[in-house]
């Protein structure tokens, strides 16, 4: 059937190639009716349609794409009908059909022409029909709309507006009673939100949209997590303020609910207005630049139109793609430099604080992956402390206005090296700040959603294979942050600096992993413990099953930020405190791990490893 489709073309050539020959012959001869002229007209015409017929077919002029041709297709075509004319001619001399040289002529040309003009009108007719014809698509996704409110009408209205999105709109479920059994647009409200299970079960619902504006975190959380366990698609458009106020909402910016809907907390918001106006103009250092946090820093910090941003990592890879982005978005407008180069390296540092002189400092460069680090302490210890120290030296030398810490909730009552250490970093930048003009503060968050390393990206990458997804104790929790999220608390905290603070963000609720696990494959279509196994692999060295974000003896205080809070700094012996790094330094540089584990317990005294 397919090979036949090419010859589409040919029973329309072949009925203008015989009216050629009939308009060439009845010209001719100055009548249309044929009297007196049929026997040799039926014998020309048979004739005719079959030296054209052998020359179409001889020539292959239908293995050509007509709807794509050029000139050099439509001059085939010119050849084949020329040639065609000759076969006619040459048979009707063989035949003694004498109709005369100006038939012949005209049946040429007519021909040829009429040829010309099919496939003319062929491609504009195919052209046309691929630019405007656009036949309404198959609706794939049976869609239960939860909310039935004015968002849910403006949603439906967009829908039905909108006929190339695949959602079908097939039922409605709203907590308010009175809703129940009526309709909004021809829809039916079919139950309340617990209801949302058998629902989309007796509606073969495939997705569900969230529609509900103005609703209390725990609220959402609770309808989020029912629709979640459907196993259905879950959806939600981001700006329901858009919605609600009548603006166009492109039925594009509907996206997937994520775990991060799922916190179970409202987005944090800071007012980022203070931290423009420090770093507009200014010199800004990131170290670990490439990094998850670092590459998120650097992409805000170039918003605000610093005088030059400078990119240190020692992975190439990372630094390149950061470099690549920032160019490709702010080109010849930000002043960028990227080095590559090592924390540790204290004359390669010195040699850049010299070359770019910088006035801000974020400091995000670390070991973080907690176990590695618990069977590589001296690593964690050269590169997290004495990169640290190198940095808030030379930040002090270069008098640097103002010096950022990225600090960790495990740096709480560690039972981990890498928790350690971090709060060794806190204790430096405490330390300096008494002694420097130089501002230094550190800031303290939990897990960040999406980071190199963090648990979301392990759990999808296990469910795409197929599981198990791997959960090393049903009942640990930790507290969870988005990236912007965190870089947000950075930023606010350096505009809010005047020197030794150790900032904590109030994270809300800390979340359940087993949850977190159960919830991400739920929201990819799945059934925990049916189509995804979840196994329980024990808590690795050096991790508890609890995070806290302050020390008891540090206290906090609030600050302008409702969610910003502030712990007051502890009195350090500082000249000890130095000897113990000093000792630390030589044990490290050993390469002794059991003496860096014993120097690190000394300092920290809070630190408790776990066997």
């Amino acid at each position: 059937m397919l090979r036949l489709k090419k010859y589409v073309l040919l029973p329309f050539d072949l009925v203008l190639w015989g009216c050629a020959y009939f308009f060439s012959f009845a010209m001719i001869r100055n009548t249309f009716s044929l009297l007196g002229y049929e026997h040799v007209f039926v014998t020309t015409f048979l004739t005719y349609l079959g030296c054209g017929l052998a020359a179409f077919l001889l020539f292959r002029i239908y293995d050509q794409m007509w709807q794509y041709a050029d000139f050099v297709e439509f001059l085939y075509v010119g050849i084949t009908s020329v040639v065609g004319n000759i076969f006619f001619f040459v048979v009707s001399f063989f035949l003694h059909l004498n109709i005369g040289v100006r038939t012949y002529m005209m049946s040429a040309i007519l021909s040829t022409f009429f040829l010309f003009m099919c496939r003319i009108v062929y491609k504009i007719n195919k052209v046309v029909d691929a630019k405007f014809s656009k036949p309404e698509p198959k609706r794939t996704k049976r869609l239960l709309i939860v909310g039935g409110g004015e968002a849910c009408a403006m949603i439906l209205s967009e829908l039905k507006r909108n006929v190339s999105n695949e959602f079908l709109p097939v039922c409605i479920v709203d907590d308010d009673l009175t809703k129940n059994r009526r309709s909004i647009q021809g829809i039916r409200v079919c139950g309340t939100t617990e209801d949302i299970p058998e629902v989309c079960r007796d509606y073969k619902v495939d997705a569900i949209l969230f529609a509900i504006a103005n609703l209390g975190k725990n609220d959402k959380k609770r309808i989020l997590n029912i629709c979640a366990q459907t196993g259905c698609e879950v959806n939600l458009i981001p700006d329901l303020y858009r919605v609600m106020t009548g603006q166009n909402v492109p039925m594009s910016s509907i996206r997937r609910v994520e775990v991060e809907d799922l916190l179970g907390r409202d987005p944090i918001s800071l007012n980022l207005k203070d931290a423009a106006q420090y770093i507009t103009g200014r010199t800004v250092m990131v170290t670990g630049g490439g990094g998850s946090i670092g590459s998120e820093l650097c992409r805000q910090i170039a918003k605000y139109s610093p005088q030059r941003l400078v990119i240190v990592d020692i992975y190439e890879n990372n630094a390149y793609d950061i470099q690549q982005e920032l160019v490709g978005l702010y080109h010849d407008s930000l002043a960028l430099a990227v080095e590559i180069a090592s924390i540790r390296d204290f004359e390669k540092m010195d040699i850049l604080f010299d070359r770019y002189r910088p006035d801000i400092v974020f400091h995000a460069a670390a070991h973080k992956h907690v176990p590695l680090m618990e069977t590589s302490p001296e690593e964690a210890v050269k590169n997290n402390v004495f990169g640290t120290l190198n940095l808030v030296k030379l930040a002090d030398s270069y008098h640097v206005h103002r010096f950022v810490q990225i600090s960790t909730d495990k740096a709480v009552n560690p039972t981990n090296v890498m928790g350690a250490t971090k709060r060794i970093c806190e204790m430096i930048i405490q330390s300096m700040d008494a002694v420097s003009e130089t501002e230094f503060v550190a800031v303290r968050f939990g897990n960040v959603l999406g980071s190199n390393g963090s648990v979301i990206p392990l759990f999808k990458k296990q469910i795409k294979a197929g599981g198990p997804v791997t959960v090393t104790h049903p009942d640990i929790i930790r507290y969870f942050m988005t990236i912007p999220e965190a870089v947000s608390l950075v930023l606010s905290a350096g505009a809010m600096a005047r020197g030794g603070e150790i900032f904590v963000l109030d994270m809300g609720d800390p979340v359940p992993i087993r949850q977190l696990a159960e919830n991400l494959i739920r929201l990819s279509g799945l059934k925990p413990g049916v189509d995804i196994q979840i196994e329980y692999t024990g808590l690795r060295p050096g991790e508890k099953l609890f995070e806290e974000l302050l020390m008891d003896e540090e206290g906090m205080r609030e600050t302008a930020h409702k969610k910003i809070f502030v712990g007051k700094p502890i009195e350090l012996d500082v000249p000890t405190f130095y000897q113990e790094l000093e000792r630390l330094r030589t044990v490290a540089e050993d390469n002794d791990r059991r003496g860096v584990t014993e120097m690190v317990k000394k300092i920290v005294p809070t630190y408790t490893p776990k066997e």
